[in-house]
């Protein structure tokens, strides 16, 4: 099947996908747990990820998935072969109580290389998806980032991790952001802010994040125009891809000093 083929179903998967989630909003039909002693997953999130296993087994029969809840396991993190890489709520906190920025994220990936993406925010109607090497859109019409040159004039998103001791290094960065550039945003899903990147919404984001978070939006920013790196090397046996540690993606005249301003943050130096 061509790529033009499999986006096609990939994106019918998330916008049912999308109509399940909807439902079991407005139902409050979904019940609420912790993963990790600390992240938040509700039965949607599993119901959701079961939906989407089961119509691309039934699509592509043997091809391996890496899924969120069902099947989260990294040793499917190769350079070889197939591999869908999907994120049935992304958001779920977000989900749970009540605001927009959710959105179903189904990848496929090919030899450590993403090659189509889609990024499905039901509760905002939109469709963000990209092919690699064709470009990127939004409910069908092609989208561009942002042309912002200048790191003062920047709207940054990022996120934080939900182990709470995790946070407090992350916070010389916010510090030196909020110190260097117009304003911060924290929307609370990876994929729709990679997505938001692409469109021009934003100007950069930096995170660490798991590849099912970020695996179809990043190929919708970088077919989109951002440029994308990790600020520090990615591990040998990892393809480069999908690894989400200090992910920045921004406008490409933002990236290297966006980049340059974290590493600057991290040894200790935040200057305005």
């Amino acid at each position: 099947m061509d790529l033009e083929a499999r986006l096609e179903k990939a994106v019918t998967i998330a916008r049912e996908a999308g109509k399940r989630i909807q439902k079991a909003r407005e139902q409050a039909s979904f019940g609420r747990d912790y993963k990790h002693g600390n992240e938040l997953v509700t039965d949607a999130d599993i119901a959701t990820d079961q939906y989407i296993s089961d119509q691309l087994e039934q699509l592509f029969p043997g091809e391996p998935r890496l899924t969120e809840e069902l099947s989260p396991g990294r040793e499917s993190l190769t350079d070889e072969g197939p591999l869908w890489v999907v994120d049935p709520i992304d958001g779920t906190v977000n989900f749970a109580h009540g605001h927009v920025h959710v959105a179903v994220s189904i990848a496929w990936v090919e030899d450590g290389h993403i090659r189509i993406g889609v990024v499905h925010a039901p509760f905002m109607n939109e469709t963000f998806t990209a092919i690699r090497g064709q470009g990127a859109w939004l409910n069908g019409t092609a989208i561009q980032c942002s042309d912002t040159r200048k790191l003062p004039e920047a709207l940054v998103a990022t996120g934080f991790p939900y182990d709470r001791d995790a946070r407090t290094p992350l916070v010389r960065r916010l510090h030196a952001v909020l110190l260097n550039c117009r304003d911060i945003r924290r929307n609370g899903a990876a994929a729709l802010d990679l997505c938001h990147v692409g469109c021009g919404r934003l100007d950069a984001y930096y995170e660490s994040s798991s590849p099912w978070d970020f695996a179809a939006g990043r190929l919708v920013a970088a077919e989109a125009g951002a440029r994308i790196s990790n600020v520090y090397p990615c591990p040998d046996g990892i393809p480069l891809e999908l690894y989400g540690e200090n992910l920045v993606a921004a406008a490409p005249a933002l990236h290297d000093p966006l980049r340059q301003l974290i590493e600057r943050a991290d040894n200790g130096r935040v200057e305005e």
